[in-house]
C-alpha cells in the first residue's frame, strides 16, 4: 500500500513529512467553488462544505492510485456563519483582517480518506481563533511585511508566520490550525496498518 497527499500544499505535505509518513502528493483538480456552490444553497455548515471538499480532492486523486489510500484536506473559515475565502488581491486581504479585527472566527480543517474510489473515513477538527484589536496602520504594516503570502490563506493570515501576531487567543489544535488535523489522521492510519503501531 501507499499514501498519497491529494494536494501540493507545502505546508500539509511538511506537517505529513515532520511526522515521519512516506508519502506521494499529487495535485487535484477540482474547482472549489462550483463544488462549494450547491452546498451553500442547502444551507450546510462550514464544518461539511470542508468535509465535502476533502472528499472531492481525494475521490479527483484516487483512479490515479489503484489501491493507494489517498488523502484530502480542506480548510474553511467561518465568521459568524459565513464562509471567507481566499482574498484576490491586497486590498482584499487588508478589508478581510479589518472585519476579523476583534472577533472570533472559526477553522473547519477536515481530512478524508478515499481508496479506490470509496471513502473511507472523515474527520473535521475546528479551532476559534480569537483575533485581537487591530489598527488599520497595524494591518497596512502587517501586510507590507507578509506581502503577496497572504493571500495564500483564507484570513489572509499564516499562523506559523507572522499571521500569529494577529491573536491573542486560540481555542483549538495547531495542526488543525495550519490545515491538517495531523494526530486523528496518525490514529486512523495505525488502525488500518498503513503505518506502524
Amino acid at each position: 500500500m501507499s499514501i498519497v497527499l491529494a494536494s501540493t500544499s507545502p505546508f500539509r505535505a511538511a506537517i505529513l513529512k515532520n511526522a515521519g509518513l512516506e508519502f506521494l502528493t499529487d495535485a487535484n483538480e477540482i474547482d472549489e467553488r462550483s463544488v462549494e456552490a450547491p452546498l451553500l444553497q442547502t444551507g450546510a455548515t462550514p464544518e461539511d462544505i470542508a468535509s465535502v471538499l476533502a472528499e472531492a480532492k481525494a475521490l479527483d486523486v484516487s483512479p490515479r492510485h489503484p489501491g493507494a489510500i489517498v488523502i484530502g484536506a480542506d480548510q474553511t473559515l467561518s465568521l459568524n456563519g459565513e464562509l471567507l475565502h481566499k482574498p484576490l488581491d491586497m486590498e482584499a486581504a487588508r478589508r478581510q483582517v479589518l472585519r476579523l479585527s476583534g472577533k472570533t472566527h472559526e477553522l473547519n480543517s477536515a481530512i478524508v480518506l478515499v481508496q479506490n474510489s470509496a471513502p473511507l473515513w472523515r474527520h473535521v477538527s475546528v479551532a476559534h481563533m480569537h483575533v485581537r484589536e487591530l489598527t488599520p496602520q497595524f494591518v497596512g504594516r502587517y501586510l507590507a511585511q507578509t506581502g503577496e503570502i497572504a493571500l495564500k490563506s483564507v484570513g489572509a493570515y499564516q499562523f506559523e508566520g507572522a499571521g500569529i501576531q494577529l491573536f491573542d487567543r486560540v481555542d483549538g489544535d495547531y495542526f488543525t490550525i495550519v490545515g491538517l488535523p495531523i494526530l486523528p489522521l496518525l490514529t486512523k492510519l495505525r488502525a488500518l496498518g498503513e503505518i506502524d503501531g
